[in-house]
């Protein structure tokens, strides 16, 4: 055991001492954290998202209810860090505007959009239905993910619009079957529920508001950097285990190896301290880029005794895969190139660089082969709030992935490269 800690130790010393593997280790995912965090706006204010004061330029013809309730909800508080707002002249200078790439957007709210949503009396007396008109979202092309959030809240509004429509269709049906009401009376009865919706208290009028709590009702604020940390600091995490991995098969053909195993020392505990060292820099590794965006970029990671298990446990499981591409590689160089495009493969794969949710199912399926789709999973339940009771399953198959590899890979660099002829 002695033996198999001293040589784990060794290893360690050897890989810091590496300027080269430092600066893919630390220094490359922390630029690259910080980079993200630049372009998506971390930085730039209070805002811990990262996205705020997305300009908006809303022109309203509408003179009923529901123009005015679109026009308030991009004003209310819940999105005052989030949009700003701006009134327009007409619909060909919002255009403009979006044009000159000095909005996000622009939403267009044309004139009798509340009438046609809402009839009103005598609206059917020439025995045809008014025309729905339609919303117009002008997007900015160069903005993609302002425009995108701009959307989503006006597909929000027009879906609160379809829920309030269809519900009402719902309560004059079932008036009509239970007989409360008779045929003549079904759009007396709708016009005065319209009237009462449009009197309602503020609470019950249409709205959105936009929270994020914990089980507890505990205000959660997410950090863009909760997520785009761990996703660099796990894409680089591959680099380190693969660079480990790189030195066993350096030693074999520089003959250290093979001295070694003609010492007092099995291979078994000659391959349990390459392992161990491989792990030990990993954790190293993930540690000091989690105190440096925590100190410098007041990032919060969760709860810490969840973040150590996590990150030991993500590490055993990327520490399984350097294992077995150093058990099926034959030279140093080929860990090195193999080990640099699984890195890039699994980054993508895993969700480092981009959110797997909008993707096909059978991309995310395909994700949990990769120790890092796992492992975001459990940072970003701990960046929400989470603690280590809430990453059962992520811890788990990160074990059970680091844990099959092991053996694996210790049946193949037994029969590859510790074999003695």
């Amino acid at each position: 055991m002695l033996k198999t800690l001293l040589i784990g130790i060794k290893d360690v010393k050897l890989a810091f001492r590496d300027r080269a593997a430092l600066i893919f280790m630390l220094l490359a995912p922390f630029l690259l954290t910080l980079g993200m965090g630049l372009v998506t706006g971390r930085f730039s204010g209070g805002n811990s998202t990262g996205i705020s004061d997305i300009p908006v330029v809303i022109v309203n013809l509408d003179e009923g209810e529901l123009g005015q309730a679109l026009v308030d909800t991009f004003n209310s508080e819940e999105l005052a860090d989030l949009v700003e707002p701006s009134p327009g002249t007409s619909p060909e200078a919002a255009r403009q505007l979006v044009e000159d790439d000095k909005a996000a957007a622009a939403i267009i709210i044309p004139m009798g959009f509340t009438r046609s949503v809402i009839p009103q009396t005598g609206d059917f007396d020439n025995g045809s239905e008014p025309e729905v008109l339609q919303i117009e979202l002008y997007a900015n092309p160069t903005r993609p993910t302002s425009a995108g959030i701009v959307k989503s809240i006006l597909d929000e509004f027009m879906s609160r619009i379809e829920e309030g429509s269809v519900s009402g269709q719902v309560s004059i049906m079932q008036l009509l079957i239970s007989g409360r009401i008779s045929p003549q009376d079904a759009e007396a009865a709708g016009q005065e529920m319209t009237e009462k919706l449009q009197n309602a208290p503020d609470d019950d009028t249409l709205a959105i508001a936009l929270n994020t709590s914990t089980a507890d009702g505990a205000e959660v604020d997410f950090d863009i950097l909760a997520y785009l940390a761990p996703g660099m600091a796990l894409m680089f995490l591959m680099f380190t285990v693969s660079y480990g991995g790189r030195s066993i098969l350096a030693e074999k053909a520089q003959g250290t190896l093979p001295r070694l195993l003609v010492s007092p020392t099995n291979s078994t505990q000659i391959l349990g301290g390459k392992v161990f060292g491989i792990f030990l820099t990993g954790a190293a590794q993930m540690f000091i880029l989690i105190g440096g965006t925590s100190l410098l970029f007041q990032l919060k990671w969760g709860d810490p005794l969840g973040v150590i298990v996590l990150v030991l446990a993500a590490v055993f499981g990327a520490t399984g895969w350097g294992m077995i591409i150093t058990a099926l590689a034959q030279t140093p160089a080929q860990v090195g190139s193999v080990g640099s495009a699984l890195m890039l493969i699994f980054g993508i794969l895993g969700g480092s660089f981009i959110q797997l949710d909008q993707m096909p199912a059978y991309v995310q399926a395909i994700s949990r082969i990769t120790p890092n789709s796992w492992a975001l999973d459990g940072f970003t339940t701990l960046a929400l709030g989470g603690t280590l009771a809430a990453l059962s399953t992520p811890v788990t198959a990160l074990l059970t992935m680091g844990g099959i590899l092991f053996v694996a890979s210790v049946i193949l660099f037994g029969r590859k490269n510790l074999a003695q002829k």
